[in-house]
């Protein structure tokens, strides 16, 4: 199981490094115009992604390696009081979404983040995004089922294996923060 498990990820690994260099770079100069704009980084998901969406955040907000200035990011997967009341008076499949249309402004990035590309928040999320001139990304695996249509910015993970995509997720969300501290020249 040790040697099948590490045999996977480095096969998908690989795969992951073909495919997508070229689709994380843009996502970089999309999230670098947005931060030198005076936009901001909103990342979702649930469960593992959501973990992920915080930890990303976290790293842009603070700091990922060294110390530097702070970029403009958050999760929207943390306010307790903003998802249990949105999902008690609109429903769970509204907690995102709502959370854009309060905070998102046109010239923004959201990152959505779903291993199967079919989560109905997320996708809510990333239509309302649309709606509003927002720029979207989506990070998924397998199809990318719905994610795909609605996303600006795709990083799909060539893998139907949700820890194979999740750990691809966090590889390329590190990329991701180290990539624009470079591009925005904080490092």
């Amino acid at each position: 199981m040790f040697q099948k498990t590490f045999n996977d990820h480095i096969q998908v690994a690989s795969d992951t490094a073909k495919r997508l260099e070229m689709p994380l770079a843009a996502l970089v100069e999309a999230c670098a115009q947005s931060v030198s704009a005076g936009g901001k980084l909103m990342f979702f998901g649930n469960g593992g992604s959501a973990a992920d969406a915080q930890h990303i955040a976290t790293e842009l907000s603070v700091r990922y390696v060294g110390d530097r200035a702070p970029i403009a990011a958050l999760a929207l997967t943390t306010d307790t009081s903003v998802l249990t009341a949105a999902a008690n008076d609109m429903g769970y499949e509204q907690v995102f979404a709502r959370q854009v249309q309060a905070l998102g402004r046109a010239g923004d990035v959201v990152i959505g983040i779903s291993t199967s590309g079919k989560s109905p928040n997320v996708v809510l999320a990333l239509e309302a995004a649309r709606k509003m001139g927002i720029v979207t990304a989506a990070f998924t695996g397998n199809d990318g089922a719905k994610m795909t249509a609605l996303a600006d910015h795709l990083i799909n993970v060539p893998s139907t294996v949700t820890a194979r995509i999740q750990e691809m997720h966090i590889t390329l969300g590190h990329l991701l923060c180290e990539t624009l501290e470079k591009r925005l020249g904080l490092v």
